[in-house]
């Protein structure tokens, strides 16, 4: 029983070793298909966009007017919406003082002449006697001359005082400076008006110029670059629907508004129909031709993420992330700024998802149309 026994035990063994030699049904690896990708060569080129912004009309001239001394309104000439030209009367003052000071001044004129004239005679009596040898002594004739003189001088100031006068009675009469409209009356005939206090608050009038205005615009320091005098610019006025005006860019500013941070641009505008009025608010749009020749690209394949801005450049099959700068927009297209060549290939559309260095070994190249 014993040999039995153990003849079973070694025969268990061997099944068991038997059954642990049989290996498991061999299984075969499938490798996973490496992604294809949408890629591009990147090339320079010349990306024209325009950029549109709200502007203002304002009178190419305009002009409050105020009464110059103080006096009353007599007479209007004008009134809102008058059109007026150059040297028009608009309003006559009235102030009885100016008139008395007028009479008082030409009185001392008159007197300071006659003086003046009397010792000028005198002096030209002694010159014409003392050409005869001691009828009239050396010193009487400085004399003369002396007393000439000083009545000369206060001619001459009599006369200054009276013309004082004169322009100060002129400013009784109020004139257009320029031809234009008139856009505000503020008092009416009776009226006190002066140069400061009561009744200086509001002008008499409002002058605006309308045949010629300005087109007034803030341009962003980011566009201000872009600007050029001569440069023709496009506009829209929303009441004046299915119109477009143009107009060149006459001056800048030449800095920025330290408040906007941005450049005060200037268009003349010729006004001969006057469908345009100052005040209104124009869209204008203004070119920004390109400078330079930029990498341009769609705008799918920049990344803007947390870790930056950037695109994905493929080397040997492996991604790489190039640091960029954005530049303009156009549709679908942009600039980019940054270590690139031309001929770089770069993921078409790029994601936040992929990557470093992973591998894409099937390129499809598609041309990118350049601007």
């Amino acid at each position: 029983m014993k040999k039995y026994h153990k003849i079973f035990s070694l025969l268990s063994l061997a099944a068991l070793a038997s059954a642990g030699c049989k290996s498991p049904e061999h299984k075969t690896e499938v490798s996973k298909p490496v992604p294809s990708v949408a890629a591009f060569a990147v090339a320079k080129g010349k990306l024209s966009t325009s950029l549109t912004l709200p502007g203002e009309l304002q009178a190419y001239q305009r002009v409050d007017l105020y009464a110059k001394i103080s006096s009353f309104v007599k007479k209007l000439h004008a009134d809102v919406g008058t059109q007026v030209h150059t040297g028009q009367l608009l309003a006559v003052m009235d102030a009885p003082e100016i008139g008395t000071q007028l009479a008082g001044a030409e009185s001392r004129l008159r007197s300071a002449e006659a003086v003046y004239s009397a010792s000028k005679a005198n002096y030209d009596r002694l010159q014409k006697a003392s050409a005869t040898p001691g009828i009239i002594s050396p010193n009487d004739i400085d004399l003369a001359k002396a007393r000439q003189l000083s009545d000369f001088a206060l001619f001459q100031s009599a006369r200054a005082a009276y013309r004082e006068v004169k322009v100060s009675q002129s400013y009784l009469e109020i004139r257009a400076p320029f031809e234009g409209i008139i856009t505000a009356r503020n008092v009416s005939a009776g009226a006190y008006a002066g140069p400061a206090g009561k009744g200086s608050e509001l002008p008499i009038f409002s002058l605006a110029e309308q045949h010629h205005l300005r087109l007034v615009a803030a341009v962003p320091d980011a566009y201000a670059t872009y600007l050029k005098t001569s440069g023709t610019v496009e506009f829209k006025i929303r009441s004046i629907p299915g119109k477009t005006f143009s107009a060149r860019i006459s001056r800048l500013a030449g800095a920025l508004d330290s408040h906007l941070h941005s450049q005060r641009m200037e268009m003349d505008v010729t006004n001969g129909t006057q469908d345009l009025l100052p005040g209104m608010i124009a869209e204008i749009t203004i070119p920004l031709p390109a400078k330079d020749s930029t990498f341009i690209i769609p705008e799918t394949a920049l990344v803007n993420s947390s870790r930056g801005i950037y695109v994905i450049k493929l080397h040997n099959g492996l991604t790489n992330f190039i640091t960029v700068e954005k530049g303009r927009q156009l549709g679908n297209e942009l600039e980019v700024y940054g270590p690139l060549l031309a001929g770089d290939t770069l993921l078409t559309k790029a994601a936040e998802e992929i990557s470093e260095h992973s591998t894409f070994k099937k390129i499809v190249l598609r041309k990118v149309e350049q601007k």
